[in-house]
Order: C-alpha cells, then structure tokens, then sequence
C-alpha cells in the first residue's frame, strides 16, 4: 500500500479524524474528572469547616479559646498535609494577629498565610504553600460567632496531592483505554477499506484475465457503485472488437482491390514478352510485395491493439516446423523444437506466425542441417523489461554472418546472395510487427555456427 493508493488516503485520512477526536476526547474527560475531584476535596474541606465552626468554644469575653477534635485524625498529625487555623480578623477584615488565633496540632508552630480578601463573608478557595514546602488546597471564611467579641477567618486546608494521584491514576487509565480504542479503531479501518475496495481488485482481476486471453468481457457480481464502471469497460472492450474488425476487413478489400489489378498486369506481361514486359514484371513484383508488406503492418497495428487477444505459442511452433520441413525437404533440414509448457503469446495468432515463420524460413535457407527453435518466458524486470515476456530464439549452423553483414541485412529490402528465392522484406516485416507489440528483434552469432535469431514479445 503506497501513498498513492486509494486505501492509504482512505486509512489515513480517517486515522487522523479519529485521533484528533481521540485526543479532543480525553483532554475533555481529564479535565471533568479532574474538576470532579477537585470539588470533592473541596466539599470535605468545607466539611471539617463547618465542624469546627460547631464544635468552637468561647471564653468570657467572648474569645475563641479551644475547638473540639475533627473527625479526620490527621489534624492532629504534625505536618501531616492537613491543617486547620483560626485567625482573629478586624472589622474591616484586616487580619490582627497570627499568634492570637489558634491552630491545628498538625501545623506545630508554623501557620498558613492568608492572602485572602478576608473582608468576604462568603467561602474562598485558595492553593497555599504548606509549612514543609507541600501545596495544600485551602478553604477560608470570614465569620462572627454568637456572642464573640470579633470576627474570625477559619481556614481548613488539605494535601493537594491526593488530587494529583487521584487524577493522575485516572489518565493513566484513560490513556491505556483511549490507545486501545485507537488501535481497534484502526483495525476496523483497515478491515472496512479491505472490505470496500473488494470490488476494485475483483475489476483488476478480471481486466488481468481479459488481457490473458481468459474471458472476453467483464464478468462479476459487482456493487451498484461498480456496475457503471464495468459496462463501460464492457463496452470499450466491444467497441475496440467492432473497430478492429472493420478495420480487418477494410484491409482485406484493400489487398483484394491492389492484388486482382497487379495479377491482370503479371498476366498480361507474360502473354507479351519483351523487354517492356520484363521491366513491368519486375516492378509488379515489387508492388505486390510492397503491398503485402504494408497491408501486413497495417492489419499487425490493428490486431496489436486487440484486448485480450492470446496464441498459445507450441501449437504455431510446431504447425511452422512442419510447413517449413514440408518446404525444404529436399534439404533434410533437422528441427530441435523446445517450449516452456502453457507459453502464450499477447497478440494475434497470424502476427505471431508472420514474424516467426519469416525467421524461421531464413533459418532454412541457410542452415547445413539442423535449427533449434526454443520459447522460454522471462520474469519480469530481467532484461530491462518491465512486464512479463518470453524470448523465442532460432538457430541455424549455417555459415553465419558477420556482424557488418547482419546491420546490412536489417536494411528493408537488403539481400547478401541473389541466388536465394526472396524479396529482403521478411526481416524487415519482423521487426515492423514486433515494434508494434512493444517487443525486440536481435540477431547476433549462434553457437551452432549460424545465426541466432530472437524474439523478445509479452506474455499473454
């Protein structure tokens, strides 16, 4: 899966929706539970406040001079985190002195600074450093007792701690499940765009076996989303058929409207010798080749364009190898046929016999005694090739040529021995038609002493 492909943009897009969400989500639940907490703490301070309040004891002039025990013992543990202090406090709220008011057994001799506006009368809620460095929560309010003789701020703090690792276990754990989440999430992404794009890869397989030859149209039982694009695909497909075989057949009238003229004029010529005639011989020789060279090329162009065509290529090896014998067999020419099983080639059957059987009626004409005629398939990216092919190779122990000699013979219409019946096109024909499948033509020295002579064409 590349950053290209529909599946990675799907995934990733999404994976990042869910985890902004994700993130979004878990700042919004920390900090609820965290203000959660907090209001807790604040509640059981207010709590051990109004305790105080109600267990405070005055003198006769109407002084705080004691207070009863708080519920929570740890009030009376020194420096424990937990602390209470009654301050006496002017009537403007001016506090008067630390040392008249009284505190908790647990602050010793230390007390809490309250830099409050101690003029309120309602509750406030403050973060104060503690007496050994601790940061306490505190609650303070300004209040005057029935029969005291002033004001006094009762201030009750507690360990802000505990909020810290009460809220720090909680994401901890919210952190663990949200990962968890995410992780399920995502593998739920990847199982619905598996799922999703199904189709598209049931649409490339059968295009694959469209091309391989395997079936002529696309077949499946595609979404509602997908059908349109597999009856277009359908029909392109036909549309390349009907195109193809009119032009076939446009081709066949035109070689049909070119050769019954040439042929009237071969005819006419041998009926009237002389040296007109053999000149126009001649030249109508050359037309017709010259036309079944062209007319050749144009229906390859044609069929190279063919969706799906497929030739088994054994069966055309064979068929050649036993034309060519019956041709030759003044010659006793020996052929060594060798083919990978279940080879096939991506074109055209008559395309595929015009290349071959040119080549392999060269290798008659020159071989002493013996062609090898092999197809092996090549795996793609070796070679320099991109897709799959398979190289057919034809040798002959002939006399060979040197390499001057096969660059000459390449040349449309080149012939090195006049003696040997042939126009010099076949070779030229060969690589004409096997430009067009996107192949390769070489000739280079064979080790039977001939020439060798390769095809390198795709694989259907």
């Amino acid at each position: 899966m590349t950053s290209h492909s529909l599946a990675f943009r799907l995934i990733t897009s999404a994976a990042l929706w869910c985890a902004f969400a994700l993130i979004v989500g878990g700042y919004a639940l920390a900090t609820i539970f965290e203000d959660s907490v907090v209001r807790r703490f604040d509640d059981r301070l207010i709590a051990n406040w109004e305790s105080l309040v109600a267990s405070a004891e005055l003198d006769e002039q109407g002084r705080i001079v004691d207070v009863g025990l708080v519920g929570d013992l740890r009030f009376q543990e020194a420096f424990s985190g937990w602390y209470w202090q009654v301050t006496p406090v002017g009537d403007a709220g001016n506090i008067l002195d630390y040392e008249s008011g009284l505190n908790s057994r647990s602050l010793w001799d230390s007390v809490l600074d309250l830099s409050l506006d101690t003029s309120q009368t309602e509750y406030q809620k403050d973060v104060v450093a503690g007496p050994e460095g601790q940061t306490l929560r505190l609650v303070a309010r300004k209040i005057r007792l029935p029969n005291a003789d002033q004001p006094y701020v009762i201030a009750v703090a507690g360990d802000q701690a505990e909020i810290d690792i009460e809220a720090s276990r909680f994401n901890a754990i919210l952190i663990w499940a949200l990962i968890a989440l995410g992780a399920g999430l995502i593998m739920a992404l990847l199982i619905q765009v598996r799922v999703g794009l199904g189709p598209l890869a049931e649409v490339q397989r059968a295009l694959a076996a469209i091309r391989a030859g395997r079936a002529q149209k696309l077949d499946g039982d595609f979404p509602s989303e997908i059908k349109p694009l597999a009856q277009e695909l359908n029909a392109l497909i036909k549309h390349n058929s009907e195109v193809v075989e009119r032009s076939r057949t446009q081709v066949g009238n035109l070689a049909h409207a070119l050769k019954t003229p040439l042929t009237v004029m071969a005819n006419e010529v041998k009926r009237n010798p002389g040296e007109l005639a053999d000149i126009v011989d001649k030249q109508t020789d050359a037309m017709r080749t010259h036309v079944d060279h062209y007319l050749a090329r144009a229906r390859a162009a044609a069929s190279a364009q063919v969706i799906g065509a497929r030739t088994p290529v054994a069966p055309v090896l064979e068929d050649l190898s036993r034309t060519m014998e019956k041709m030759h067999g003044h010659r006793h020419i020996v052929v060594d046929l060798h083919v990978e099983p279940g080879l096939a080639f991506r074109g055209e059957r008559q395309d595929f016999e015009e290349m071959v059987g040119n080549l392999l009626d060269n290798a008659f004409k020159w071989a002493k005694g013996k062609v090898v005629l092999s197809a092996t398939k090549l795996e793609a990216g070796k070679d320099q090739t991109t897709r799959p092919t398979f190289l057919l190779s034809i040798d002959d122990d002939g006399d060979g040529l040197s390499e001057e000699e096969r660059a000459q013979v390449m040349e449309r219409g080149a012939r090195l021995d006049e003696s040997v019946s042939g126009s010099g096109l076949g070779l030229s024909i060969v690589t004409d038609i096997n430009e067009l499948y996107g192949g390769a033509f070489k000739m280079e020295a064979s080790k039977l002493g001939g020439v060798r002579a390769t095809l390198q064409l795709p694989v259907a």
